[in-house]
């Protein structure tokens, strides 16, 4: 059996934590050294690198006095650099972490529970290290970067997500961003736990989804749009054929009959570019019942909505935007993109017939996420598409602690939408509508009298 590097060192258990070597010139010295050698000398891994590596280490421990703390360190990182990602290497198994963000050698950031730190205790040695490390991570999936393809957007093995770019295009030299995967996926359970809805808003939009109502997400970056989507999913009956649609993958639907579908870019095994709008219109060729694409960013939005329109009842998708409002704006001028001759008024009424509710969820300044509106597309108004609300967040201020303070509103009126959930027989939702709806009829009948 082949031994890991740290499998041929039985190191003191050392308890005081958070203590790094404080030299991190000669610390970065030392990783250079021996990470160098080890290119050099082009050795496999096994029980020859392992041997090799634990020579050069001892070597250079004769030329200073480290403690078995700092000699511990040592050991670890250059581990990492074997048989992981370097530096970053345990911040991807720290599953507190959400995102990584490595901005240069010395200035990597990470995300807790929606705040942004900088981590102080991890370094890279220089710009050559970052960008090793990248094609290292992308390797194993297909991508490739360097000076002619500057930018690179893929899925690792773990189902993390992972941006990088190089100069020119970055003034700072290589950047890497990492959206990690969660293992213990959010179900609608957790995000009623963490106050992101109200048990009224989840049932409505499990209502939703059943009756295949069309949905469109919106929100910010980081905000919670793919989590939302994964969980709205999950409400899909098991016996639909379902196509998701991604730039890189992270939709984990649990039904049986789901269709992946990736874009590829322009120079993937030496072929031409995919398209998520290549992936849309050739998914309306492979009879889905529902088409799910997870973000909708250019020309694809019209092909999105003309699969609403043609049958393709129940489809999702999200959009990065600051409000309901505009995002139906920013859907538009990406209709315009397509180069399609139609009039302003007859995309306004494509889009009227596609949508039937508008979600918006945010992250807020406690770090926080939220669902601030559900709105459901209620006809024109000055030749505008008009959106009324059905649910809405209020915030009032902050707490002493600096948490938000505010309060879920359920608007007093029966939607549209709620007809056409009753019309497939879902009755999910009764006790929230039909006691408005009584009341109403009750004020209409004396008003009569």
């Amino acid at each position: 059996m082949t031994k890991t590097f740290s499998d041929l060192f039985e190191l003191e258990e050392v308890k005081e934590e958070g203590k790094i070597l404080q030299n991190k010139e000669l610390l970065n010295q030392i990783r250079s050294t021996i990470l160098q050698k080890i290119l050099d000398q082009n050795i496999s891994k096994g029980e020859n690198l392992s041997h090799f590596i634990q020579e050069q280490i001892e070597e250079s421990f004769k030329e200073y006095h480290f403690s078995l703390l700092e000699k511990n360190q040592i050991y670890h990182m250059i581990d990492n650099e074997i048989n992981g990602y370097g530096p970053i290497t345990e911040l991807l198994e720290d599953q507190s972490i959400t995102e990584i963000m490595v901005n240069g050698p010395d200035e990597i950031y990470i995300e807790i529970d929606g705040h942004l730190l900088r981590d102080e205790t991890v370094s890279f040695i220089d710009d050559a290290h970052i960008l090793r490390t990248i094609k290292r991570m992308i390797e194993p999936v297909g991508r490739t970067i360097d000076a002619r393809n500057p930018m690179v957007d893929a899925h690792l093995l773990d189902g993390s997500r992972m941006n990088a770019i190089l100069p020119p295009l970055s003034l700072k030299g290589p950047i890497l961003t990492i959206r990690k995967f969660k293992e213990n996926l959010e179900d609608i359970d957790s995000l009623l736990r963490n106050g992101t809805m109200t048990p009224y808003m989840a049932r409505f939009l499990e209502a939703a989804v059943q009756a295949k109502l069309n949905l469109l997400i919106c929100g910010g970056t980081g905000s919670g749009k793919t989590t939302l989507l994964n969980i709205l999913s999950s409400f899909i009956k098991e016996e639909e054929r379902i196509i998701t649609i991604e730039d890189a993958a992270e939709l984990k639907l649990e039904q049986p009959h789901v269709i992946s579908l990736e874009t590829k870019l322009e120079n993937y095994q030496n072929g031409e570019a995919v398209t998520v709008r290549d992936l849309v219109i050739n998914s309306l060729r492979m009879r889905p019942d529902r088409i799910i694409v997870g973000e909708v960013r250019g020309k694809e939005a019209f092909d999105m909505l003309q699969a609403m329109n043609t049958g393709h009842e129940g489809s999702m998708t999200t959009l990065h935007s600051n409000g309901p409002q505009d995002a139906l704006n920013r859907l538009e001028t990406m209709v315009l993109m397509a180069g399609l001759e139609i009039p302003i008024s007859a995309i306004r009424e494509y889009m009227e017939s596609a949508i039937d509710l508008v979600i918006h969820i945010e992250r807020l300044s406690d770090g926080r996420r939220k669902i601030l509106s559900i709105c459901e597309v209620d006809g024109f108004q000055k030749d505008k598409i008009h959106l009324k609300e059905i649910f809405a967040f209020h915030q009032k201020g902050l707490t002493k602690k600096e948490e938000v303070d505010g309060a879920f509103v359920l608007y007093n009126f029966v939607p549209k939408s709620y007809q056409k959930i009753k019309e497939k027989g879902i009755t999910l939702v009764d006790d929230i509508f039909e006691p408005i709806l009584l009341k109403k009829k009750e004020k209409d009948i004396k008003s009569k009298e």
